[in-house]
């Protein structure tokens, strides 16, 4: 289940992940398949190339995409990768307001 953000955040999330730009939402999040998470960032883009492109960049493998919601092709990003995609790709204010380290 997903929380702390808004519907405008969500849609430009969405308009640019559909622009095919790689685009980033942090949220926080409850998974019991996840116990010790307690947020996580979908990195997408509709262009499945880039997308693959940048996960491996990160040591993210291409079966690692979530394909499920139909035109949001995302990598979930939870724990210390997380942050280390966050600190890397200059959202520390994700890190701030979800309140991570």
């Amino acid at each position: 289940m997903a929380f702390g953000i808004n519907r405008s955040e969500l849609n430009q999330w969405k308009a640019r992940v559909e622009q095919g730009e790689i685009a980033f939402l942090t949220h926080y999040w409850l998974d019991p398949r996840f116990p010790d998470a307690k947020t996580v960032t979908k990195a997408g883009c509709s262009n499945l190339n880039a997308l693959i492109e940048w996960g491996i960049g990160y040591g993210l493998k291409p079966e690692w995409i979530d394909h499920r919601h139909s035109g949001y092709p995302h990598f979930d990003l939870l724990g210390d990768k997380q942050l280390q995609v966050l600190l890397a790709e200059g959202l520390e204010d994700h890190i701030e307001r979800f309140q991570m380290k």
